[in-house]
């Protein structure tokens, strides 16, 4: 019953659909608690589009808890939620408690209010590096509790904070089929080309990005029959230790010149419309 009411409220507060088009995706997207009542599907990129028929992730399961829970952001494509499961259960294989996963998407993905410009078709993932000791954290605890970082303050290695269990449960993730890309800082990929032996091609799929040293985000690739979900390129050929890697924690990546204070002012960050998303995204919209 809450449910329903839930839809029908969302669902009545939608602008009329002349007028949708160029109203903020984000604005709307953002408003809707839960999800559609359609097949689980991705629709369009993780950067632009939305997704039908999420499952929500348990807020707590044998292996992981779900964080920062007033955000609504622990929604995703059946196939991330198993994947979670599985590298849960690797976590706890390498020595950890289970994991901590922050944000997936909205209910119905599509861009957020706030964060993200990814994570809009359920199919990515933020993994706290915050190892847990214990998955029985309130709800208070998860809102105030914060994660680690694994990165030194020149930004160019890893920290005390790296064990041994951080380098296996990356791996792991790295090795599932249905990932497409992790998304970590520099030093962490760096570390990990330096001490990894034997069997090195999962290293392909970690891939330096800034950031990312509180957490590492998973994509998963569209999953199979998926027609109307949109593949990012695959990363290239080799396992990525190479001097495009160097690059990442160089003096001209690090210490950039200042700008110039002579040029024009950068355009303002564009902000999508629901023209901008994939037609199918205004069904997601109105669905029940």
């Amino acid at each position: 019953m809450l449910k329903s009411a839930l839809i029908a409220l969302s669902v009545s507060s939608i602008v009329a659909l002349p007028a949708l088009a160029q109203t903020e995706a984000r604005q709307l997207f953002g408003s809707i608690p839960v999800p559609s009542q359609q097949p689980a599907e991705p629709i369009g990129s993780y950067t632009l589009g939305c997704m039908a028929g999420a499952v929500e992730l348990p807020e707590t399961g044998p292996s992981w808890q779900a964080m920062r829970l007033s955000r609504g952001r622990n929604f995703g494509q059946p196939e991330l939620i198993s994947f979670i499961e599985r590298l849960g259960a690797a976590a706890q294989q390498a020595g950890w408690a289970g994991i901590y996963v922050g944000d997936i998407s909205q209910p119905r993905g599509g861009p957020m209010l706030t964060g993200h410009r990814s994570h809009q078709i359920g199919l990515d993932a933020d993994i706290w590096m915050l190892p847990p000791d214990r998955l029985n954290l309130t709800r208070a605890e998860r809102e105030n509790i914060s994660s680690i970082s694994i990165r030194s303050e020149d930004q160019r290695d890893i920290n005390s904070n790296w064990t041994e269990a951080h380098f296996e449960v990356m791996r792991a993730a790295a090795s599932d089929p249905a990932v497409a890309r992790i998304f970590v800082t520099a030093a962490v990929k760096q570390h990990m080309c330096e001490v990894a032996t034997g069997d090195r091609s999962w290293l392909r799929t970690i891939r330096p990005w800034w950031g990312h040293h509180y957490h590492f985000h998973v994509r998963l690739a569209c999953p199979a029959g998926a027609t109307n979900c949109q593949d990012q390129a695959p990363p290239p050929p080799g396992d990525g230790c190479d001097e495009t890697l160097a690059w990442w924690t160089s003096d001209e990546a690090l210490n950039p010149p200042p700008p110039d204070p002579n040029a024009p002012p950068a355009p303002p960050r564009q902000e999508y419309v629901m023209a901008d998303l994939p037609q199918q995204c205004t069904g997601v919209l109105y669905s029940q």
